[in-house]
């Protein structure tokens, strides 16, 4: 696909009541093993990369890493890519359209934008939220990239769920392509989807029991995974290794075969 093929694709997937089920790789290993299993989309995940690097998440990974990973799935893989680009990088407005413009120009279908003022668990005040907002899709309309808009104040406890549902419909009548509020609940979910904007569930907790089934009926549009399949890795990692460590070798067993993975990464 062209790169104009993969953004016209990437917003086209984007049906409430049927969502795209958007995994997050975190390298590229399981970028092309999630291309392999039949992904059709995929978003980068901050937390999964900044663990690939020895990191924590929160914008310790810098600008030019992110874009950097984010251009190397794309080059690898032939389905639509999406950055998680934290906040944008910066605080200011100009900034964030800056950061949405070096997105656009390495061919990424898609990206998002947080409301949050990191590293620490605050978020930007309203105001300053919508002009950040204003100044990320002006940007995006320059090339056509899909931009999802996210308030990510619920999920640090900067702010309440009424508040992440008012910046979410607030971004959304701004003209964003796509809103987000992580640990949005059902109720949430079905209030933003009635915008008529495309609404991203994070599948955690709560919106993960619900199934895909679920949150199709709410009017949902896309479902991404967020850390989780990294997080997973992680589980495995620390479980094994401590039980190895421990003298119980048997705990390495039943992993994939090497052939396994060799033919998913072949294809």
């Amino acid at each position: 696909m062209t790169v104009e093929d993969r953004r016209r694709r990437f917003r086209e997937l984007h049906q409430p009541g049927a969502p795209l089920v958007m995994p997050n790789p975190w390298d590229l290993g399981s970028a092309r093993v999630l291309e392999s299993l039949g992904a059709v989309a995929f978003g980068t995940t901050s937390s999964g990369f900044a663990f690939t690097l020895g990191r924590p998440d929160r914008e310790h990974v810098s600008a030019d890493e992110a874009l950097a990973h984010a251009a190397a799935v794309h080059a690898a893989v032939s389905i639509p890519v999406s950055a998680d680009l934290e906040s944008g990088y910066g605080a200011t407005p100009e900034t964030v359209a800056a950061t949405v413009r070096r997105a656009a120009e390495i061919g990424l279908a898609g990206c998002s934008i947080e409301d949050t003022d990191h590293p620490h668990p605050r978020s930007y005040a309203f105001d300053a939220t919508m002009a950040r907002a204003k100044a990320a899709i002006e940007a995006a309309g320059e090339s056509g990239i899909v931009l999802t808009l996210r308030a990510d104040g619920l999920l640090y406890g900067a702010y309440d769920e009424a508040e992440a549902v008012r910046r979410c419909l607030a971004m959304a009548e701004l003209g964003a392509d796509v809103i987000y509020a992580p640990l949005a609940s059902a109720e949430a979910l079905k209030a933003m989807a009635a915008s008529g904007t495309p609404v991203n569930a994070l599948a955690v907790g709560d919106a993960a029991k619900l199934e895909v089934k679920g949150l199709a009926a709410l009017g949902v549009a896309r479902i991404s995974f967020g850390g989780a399949l990294a997080r997973l890795t992680q589980r495995v990692l620390i479980d094994a290794g401590r039980a190895a460590l421990s003298g119980e070798l048997s705990a390495l067993l039943g992993g994939a075969s090497g052939a396994e993975v060799d033919a998913f990464l072949s294809r």
